[in-house]
Parts: C-alpha cells; structure tokens; sequence
C-alpha cells in the first residue's frame, strides 16, 4: 500500500504541475501580482495532494517588502513556507540545477546565491534588495544548510544586511514537523522527513511519498526590532526560532 501511495502523489503531482508551468511564466511576464500569488495556491493544493497538514501560528506580514528568516529542515519546506504565505525564496545556486525542481525554483522567481564566493555577496544582496524594494517576501535560510529538524544551527548574517536602513520587516519564522500518521513523530522517524547532510534527493523524496501525512508547524513571530544592524537581527531570529522550535516539538499543537 506505501508503494501505491507513492505512485499516485507523484503521478498526480507530475499531471498537476506540469500543464501549470507555462501559466506561471506567462504570469512572470505580464501579470506580477499573480506571479506571486499562484505559487502560494499551488503549493496549497500540493501540500494536500501530498497528505502535508499544515498548521500557521503567529501573524504573517500583511504586506510586503518582508524578509522572513527561518530554520531549514528539507527540500519540504519550500512546499510548506509557500502554502503558508506567497513567498518567493533566497537558494544556493545549485538548486537551478537540478531537474524540473530547479526550473519550477525559477518559475517561482528564486534568488539563487553563490556560497562559495563571498566577492559576490555585495551583487546578490543589492539583487534581493530590489526585489524586496518591488514589494516581494523573500524567505532566508541562514543556517546555510539543512538539518535534522530538532536543532537550529548557527545563522550567518551576511544576508542580513539586505534590511538595514530600508522599509523592510524582518520575521523569525519556525517549520517543525510534528505528527507522521497522527501520531507524534519519533527521532528514528525524523530523518524520513528531513532532508540533511549527505542524503540523496530522490530517494527521500519517494520514502517521504509513501511513508503516510505529515503534520508540520510553521509559526511566524513578530518581526524584529529595526535599526539593531545585521549580527543583532541574526541572533536575535536564531534565539527566537530555537526557543519557539523546542516549544512546538516539546507540545505539538492540535491540527485544524
């Protein structure tokens, strides 16, 4: 039955995305707000395609510009943190390379950055900084990397700076899977669901498609205080989502 559930998500998941790919980059070329909404409906009906249960706590941005900075646990989140909010996310250049799901990271109008060469830093965030000037809420993961899902490792604030002195929000936000078939989710289960050092991608992806729902948590906190520079705004987002993460996982809250 588990390799049954796997086939249908991912042929359903191929009919449903494919034929919708070309209506996103028809909307990136003429029809901006709808260039950031439909990515947000469209991982809503991925989410329950999938049998992921989302739960959203804490109050989103009304509005943009925004960024929101949050843990990373998997390739999940990207599905998760767009169905909680219309987002468009900041990546390591390697995901443009990867089939299908770097082309649809493009379609989604992704920010891809180059870790390796801090000579580009300054590039890529005056790139970030115009789009959040368009009004966009570009998502961060300044871990750098993901991992298994109980712990936040230690953010790097370069990216930070896109903030200062501008008319921007910056939001702690929190993923934490909770449930795998209802019942609380165990640390023999949790790499099943996060994605992190050496796996490969294609492999998780198909134990995840089959192993059954996954309940997960995305709870937004209120954004930081402006003006406290780019090292204060990464300590402060990585205390707060390390907090609010050993609180979810330690009561998880009742799906709606």
């Amino acid at each position: 039955m588990n390799n049954l559930r796997g086939v249908v998500i991912i042929a359903g998941f191929l009919l449903f995305t494919l034929p919708l790919m070309p209506l996103q980059a028809v909307f990136n070329a003429i029809w901006p707000t709808m260039a950031r909404k439909f990515p947000h409906w469209y991982h809503r009906a991925l989410a329950r395609l999938m049998g992921v249960h989302i739960t959203v706590s804490g109050v989103p941005p009304a509005r943009g510009p925004a960024l929101l900075v949050g843990n990373h646990v998997s390739w999940l989140d990207i599905v998760v943190v767009s169905a909680a909010y219309p987002v468009s996310f900041i990546a390591k250049k390697e995901v443009a390379e990867w089939p299908l799901f770097g082309l649809m990271a493009k379609l989604q109008r992704t920010v891809f950055v180059d870790r390796e060469r801090r000579t580009k830093t300054v590039h890529v965030r005056d790139g970030i900084a115009e789009r959040l000037k368009q009004g966009d809420t570009l998502v961060l993961f300044p871990e750098g990397t993901s991992n298994n899902g109980r712990q936040v490792l230690q953010f790097k604030s370069a990216l930070f700076g896109v903030a200062e002195g501008a008319d921007v929000q910056v939001l702690p936000i929190t993923v934490a899977y909770t449930r795998l078939n209802g019942l609380p989710m165990t640390r023999r289960q949790r790499p099943g669901c996060a994605w992190y050092g050496d796996m490969d991608l294609t492999p998780h992806l198909w134990e995840l498609v089959k192993s059954g729902p996954i309940s997960v948590v995305v709870a937004f906190d209120k954004p930081l205080a402006r003006g406290s520079g780019r090292k204060a705004h990464a300590q402060e987002a990585e205390t707060v989502i390390r907090a609010r993460l050993a609180d979810i996982l330690h009561e998880p809250p009742k799906i709606r």
